[in-house]
């Protein structure tokens, strides 16, 4: 079955919910105040049996000024719309209003219906021409230039089926929408059903929706907690699944609709944030009396949220009538967005014979950085962003993800991407070295810039600490990480030391990882003379060497450098660490060893007393070389007394 979105719009009074009764039989005011007032307050839904079997979701919008925020939130994802006139009053500034904010919002086509047809024969043969020749004008260099006008009277009935035939014509060229994209449904209502919980509703613009899955709202609930689909309804009908295009209601337990507003979307975890920040493309109405300024404050409108922006145009100090710009919203507070999508912009005071619609157009990027004005690399970045090559917008979501990179279903949804063909794209990308895949499980990818950058990083750090300390082997590997900035994911790191060890740009043994031909302490003669002392002292100190906090002022250099230097003895087998603060001489400690496995042999077991006697030591010693050899399987402590074992027999 097709999927098609249908939405009226124009003035208020013209007839525009009659209209949707009269075609569907459903009353799409449902609020008392509506019944009341005789208007259309908030959006109204219903559908619409078409000849060719499809089911058109049908979304009513209110007409009165006060009430075009609800207008737009239902002008957003429509396929095609039916324009409303009413025949005895013509065009209308809401009528122009809605017909901008349709333009702005991408609408791609649609039709006029006009309205009260029953009262044209009193308004004379000549008037509908007249009619017909504003609405042309009205209508000329927009998408509904040229397009069918139908007189039709819900009243009477005249004039339907043709209404209905030419809705259908229309909606035979509108293309079928991609399933396979993110899930994203902007929220247009959230209520509470007896026996159900909340439910919320909207037009499903992207992606699947599923019983029985995981979804998040953007902004999110405190705590950013999950929730669980329910039940799924598609044009009033129970459905198991719901797809982009159709209009669809959510069963949501665990969340109450009071929780729930007007603005928030409903999409998978953790695949879009929202922002603060969005790039954007933007055009100024042919009609709007005035440039745009930079730094200008208005108010945007993209998906069913309403927030306010202030602009920031970055390449040009404003924007004339009619022109189109890059620029930066910089939003009030979060609000969800998708890259892709359309929006609009309105002012606080109204264009004559229009309303207070001014701009719109699409969003490249959210989640954006803050961005300097007539940057070149900043304006070439939105133009690959804008374009249409997959490939140049992929690689700048990954180059504004920085160091922290995306996974794969993130970088598709910002790239506003087919999973499939943005995983394509991606390994494109790889084999000219502008992406790299650091976490396979994940599927989580860095640019390649931002990559060869990190290395260099991790090169130029670990060069430095060997400026720093010369006589070190190398630096820890969780160091040489921290080197890096925070968000930079610890298999990132990995993929890097393991690339800049293929180059032989980097050396990693154990935890310790050093430059190309770095040798510790053989530089120079002064390091070699700072080992040799070192290595002395501990020769002259035997069995009661000097302890390593007293070795820097024996050796007269720093605790750091006596610190590394006993590392470097200990990696030649110079020297062996036997507690915290005590290092021996690998030859005595071995002589020792043997006299020691020489005794156990010839007695059996050895006391404190008689080890103390053998070393010729104070316990301050003994204590640590009996340990020593315990670990070192020697001998096994039984009791007061030690005997030999393992490698000791």
């Amino acid at each position: 079955m097709r999927r098609i979105v249908i939405g009226t719009a124009g003035h208020v009074d013209h007839g525009k919910t009659a209209l949707v009764r009269a075609l569907t039989g459903i009353d799409t005011d449902r609020l008392a105040e509506e019944k009341r007032r005789g208007i259309t307050i908030e959006l109204g839904f219903a559908h619409l049996a078409l000849p060719d079997e499809t089911v058109a979701g049908v979304v009513d919008v209110p007409g009165h000024e006060r009430f075009v925020r609800a207008m737009a939130a239902g002008a957003g994802g429509i396929d095609l719309v039916v324009l409303v006139v009413a025949a005895d009053e013509g065009v209308m500034p809401q009528t122009r209003e809605h017909l901008d904010i349709c333009r702005l919002l991408g609408v791609p086509r649609g039709l006029v219906a006009v309205t009260k047809s029953d009262l044209l024969p009193e308004l004379g043969a000549e008037w509908l021409p007249l009619l017909v020749e504003e609405l042309r004008a009205a209508t000329r260099g927009t998408f509904l230039e040229g397009c069918r006008v139908v007189p039709c009277s819900a009243r009477t009935g005249e004039g339907l089926p043709a209404l209905r035939q030419a809705v259908a014509e229309v909606a035979a060229e509108v293309p079928e929408r991609p399933a396979d994209g993110p899930a994203w449904l902007p929220i247009d209502r959230a209520f509470t059903l007896k026996g159900f919980g909340t439910v919320v509703t909207g037009t499903l613009l992207s992606g699947t929706l599923a019983e029985g899955e995981r979804v998040a709202l953007v902004p999110p609930l405190p705590g950013g907690a999950e929730l669980r689909v329910r039940g799924l309804q598609v044009h009033g009908k129970p459905a198991e699944r719901a797809l982009a295009g159709q209009r669809t209601a959510v069963n949501l337990p665990g969340v109450e609709a009071q929780a729930v507003a007007r603005g928030q979307v409903l999409c998978h975890p953790g695949e879009i944030p929202p922002s603060r920040l969005l790039d954007v493309e933007l055009t100024l109405l042919p009609a709007a009396p005035r440039p745009l300024r930079h730094r200008a404050r208005l108010l945007l409108h993209v998906g069913t949220a309403q927030v306010e922006a202030e602009l920031c145009l970055l390449d040009r100090p404003e924007l004339a009538p009619g022109a189109t710009a890059l620029a930066q919203l910089q939003l009030a507070e979060p609000a969800a967005a998708l890259a892709g999508e359309r929006f609009i912009l309105r002012g606080f005071a109204a264009i004559e014979g229009r309303g207070r619609t001014l701009a719109g157009g699409r969003v490249l990027a959210i989640a954006a950085r803050r961005r300097k004005r007539g940057r070149p690399e900043a304006l070439a970045q939105l133009r690959q962003l804008a374009g249409d090559a997959l490939d140049g917008r992929l690689a700048a979501v990954l180059a504004l993800a920085g160091p922290a990179g995306l996974p794969e279903g993130s970088l598709a949804a910002r790239a506003a991407a087919p999973p499939r063909a943005a995983q394509a794209a991606l390994e494109r990308l790889s084999a000219r070295g502008e992406a790299l895949l650091f976490d396979r499980e994940r599927r989580a990818w860095v640019s390649g810039e931002a990559a060869r950058a990190l290395s260099a990083r991790l090169v130029d750090a670990a060069q430095a600490f060997h400026r720093a300390h010369p006589l070190a082997a190398g630096v820890g590997r969780e160091e040489l990480r921290g080197k890096l900035p925070p968000v930079t994911d610890p298999r990132l790191f990995q993929r890097l030391l393991a690339q800049a060890q293929e180059k032989g740009e980097l050396v990693a043994q154990g935890e310790l990882v050093r430059a190309r031909g770095h040798q510790a302490a053989g530089g120079g003669s002064g390091g070699a003379a700072l080992k040799a002392r070192v290595a002395g002292a501990l020769r002259a100190g035997g069995l009661t060497p000097p302890a390593a906090a007293e070795l820097p002022a024996a050796a007269g250099a720093s605790a750091e450098d006596v610190a590394a230097v006993l590392k470097l003895l200990a990696a030649e087998g110079a020297a062996v660490r036997v507690g915290p603060d005590l290092w021996y001489d690998a030859a005595a400690l071995a002589g020792l060893r043997e006299r020691l496995v020489a005794w156990l042999r010839q007695h059996r077991e050895i006391s404190t007393a008689e080890f103390k006697e053998l070393v010729g030591a104070t316990r301050k010693f003994v204590i640590p070389l009996a340990e020593h050899f315990d670990r070192e399987r020697v001998t096994l402590r039984v009791g007061e007394k030690r005997v030999l074992r393992g490698e000791g027999r």
